[in-house]
């Protein structure tokens, strides 16, 4: 399974990045979680080329466990 969360950099959004990969790599050890800067104020999680996750439609930040439920 590929992760892919993409963050905006410029407001530091990394933190929530690197915890959000700790997360998925408990719940799936075998995940290859990769993290990737962009722009505009996203936030958004993708897993085998398929957005699960977007900051911008749900105007948040997933909460604690909610990406791994969705995964």
């Amino acid at each position: 399974m590929n992760v892919s969360i993409l963050y905006w950099g410029m407001w530091n959004y990394k933190p929530q990045a690197v915890s959000l990969t700790d997360e998925i790599k408990e719940g799936f050890a075998e995940a290859s979680v990769e993290i990737i800067e962009g722009s505009g104020g996203v936030f958004e999680v993708t897993v085998d080329g398929s957005l699960i996750y977007s900051k911008k439609e749900t105007g948040r930040f997933p909460e604690k466990g909610e990406v791994v439920k969705l995964i």
